[in-house]
């Protein structure tokens, strides 16, 4: 993730309400505790029409969890109940569900200290490589934390990505590059990259942790001169690492599979953009006889994964954008997966709803329009400094010394509605439950998908409605084993955090102004 100030904030579009017409006339309920009024919205739910299967919902543990897991003791039991817990309490979520946790093996930066010329200390990551070149376990105790407890909680699927090589083997010696669009991984080291992520991955397994996948590098169309741990990176480049790493994988026995791309933006997975050395990626690596071709490794297993920053600036343009990704992932029969999204840019004005909202358009249309199987967020949290609210983040934190203050001194934290948002989908929308049709008059304010369980007993449908007005849904059930036992919502808006409610037999659904609800049936 990237922060670059002279690069416009694009993607916030105004919240406009759906104009009404003959098919959707406004309706009073019968039922006291129902909206006054409210537009109906016909919707069918097709159970025999099926799509992609998810493999989870997550975010990232950069940065601020390497600090709060090791000295927020008070907070940090609270916090992961937040990311990890499934449990209803009272009607009430204690959590997201998240199901996948992405961790930062950090190149070594923490350890540099001042050193490191990262000025931000929060921005610096730990290494398990020690100088003599042995490891060193009790290293990165705040992100174990992290990883202990997403355990506890239900989240045994880690993802370990890599934003930069150990700095022990990198050109300059810092975890921030000066090499430009190429590696600043020397080369004689570029086995020895391989062999430190292969350890990591087999050290985590052995402890009991299932590591999915490992992604070697990240956004690598960027150059990360300064700021943070980063590198840019040739596509030849990322192929040698990718060869390497997955001998390191088999010679080790582990099934872990490498996640390829982290691309800066969707385009770059798709078209050659900027510099061809390091665009057209899913050409490059699952075309047959190119330099960089790794779609005959055991361990790629035909997955790319990219970034959905920059390309949101409207419902129209973010939805081209996307489907020109699924007819790439089809073309080269790939599985495609959404690592990281966030709110960058500037010049903008919006609540702090109105930012989850514009989530859930980004989220929706990654998963209908590209056909992503997972989709993550970037920090799962951060001090929210310089009014930018819940832009980057799920929990805001305060350090005791204020929003300036120094990380590592415990302060108080606060869940954001964007928390509450990737909630509706992460909590409900289970691994392995598979999208379902659903139809209905999609607009940019008023959008939903479907989703059911392996075993067919549950069905998941997830509606953003950010007009003004309630909607009351007119639904139409096909190919389902049952008709429902029992039907829960859950909404998020701006008085409302996940809030459940039982929707008594033979009533309609309905839908709050400005909200996202999720609603399950239990067939």
């Amino acid at each position: 993730m990237k922060i670059k100030p002279y690069l416009l904030f694009a993607c916030l579009s105004v919240l406009a309400s759906c104009s009404d017409d003959g098919s959707e006339p406004d309706v009073t309920p019968s039922d006291p505790d129902e909206p006054t009024t409210s537009v109906e919205k016909l919707v069918t739910i097709d159970a025999g029409q099926t799509y992609q299967t998810i493999a989870g919902f997550g975010a990232s543990d950069c940065w601020s969890p390497a600090y709060v897991g090791r000295t927020w003791t008070r907070s940090r039991e609270g916090i992961t109940e937040l990311l990890f817990s499934s449990e209803i309490t009272g009607g009430q979520p204690k959590g997201i569900g998240l199901s996948q946790w992405r961790v930062n093996l950090g190149g070594g930066s923490a350890e540099q200290g001042d050193a490191s010329g990262i000025e931000d200390k929060s921005r610096r990551a730990e290494s398990y490589l020690t100088d003599e070149l042995t490891y060193d376990w009790s290293r990165c105790e705040g992100q174990r934390y992290f990883m202990s407890r997403a355990k506890e909680l239900g989240c045994n699927n880690f993802v370990l990505f890599s934003n930069t090589p150990p700095v022990q083997y990198t050109y300059n010696g810092k975890g921030f590059s000066a090499q430009g669009g190429s590696s600043n991984l020397k080369p004689e080291h570029y086995g020895d990259f391989a062999a430190y992520m292969a350890e990591v991955a087999a050290h985590y397994e052995s402890e009991g942790y299932t590591v999915s996948h490992i992604s070697p590098v990240n956004e690598p169309q960027y150059n990360w001169d300064s700021g943070q741990e980063g590198s840019g990176w040739k596509n030849d480049q990322v192929a040698e690492v990718a060869r390497l790493l997955d001998a390191e994988l088999t010679a080790k026995g582990l099934s872990t599979d490498i996640l390829l791309g982290e691309a800066g933006d969707w385009e770059y997975l798709y078209k050659v953009k900027s510099d061809a050395d390091r665009s057209n990626v899913l050409s490059a690596f699952f075309t047959p006889g190119s330099s960089a071709y790794v779609g005959d490794l055991a361990h790629v297993n035909s997955l790319i994964c990219g970034h959905s920053y920059w390309t949101d600036g409207s419902w129209t343009a973010m939805r081209r954008v996307r489907q020109q990704v699924a007819q790439a992932a089809l073309q080269y029969n790939v599985e495609v997966w959404q690592s990281e999204w966030s709110m960058l840019g500037d010049g903008y004005s919006a609540t702090e709803m109105d930012i989850a909202l514009y989530m859930s358009k980004v989220i929706h249309n990654d998963l209908t329009v590209a056909g992503v199987t997972s989709w993550s967020y970037w920090t799962s949290m951060d001090v929210s400094r310089w009014g930018h609210k819940n832009r980057f983040l799920l929990i805001s934190l305060v350090p005791a010394g204020g929003e300036y203050g120094d990380i590592e001194e415990e302060g108080s934290y606060q869940a954001t509605a964007t928390l509450w948002v990737l909630g509706n989908y992460s909590r409900f929308i289970r691994p392995g439950y598979r999208r379902i049709g659903l139809t209905l008059n999609e607009a940019h304010n008023f959008f939903g998908s479907a989703w059911i369980s392996p075993d067919g007993k549950q069905i998941v449908a997830v509606y953003s409605n950010l007009s003004e007005k309630a909607v009351r849904l007119g639904e139409t059930h096909e190919g389902w084993s049952a008709e429902p036992q029992s039907v829960v919502t859950y909404t998020t808006s701006g008085s409302k955090n996940l809030q459940e409610k039982n929707v008594e037999a033979g009533s309609p659904v309905y839908l709050d102004a400005e909200s996202v609800t999720t609603v399950v049936y239990n067939l």
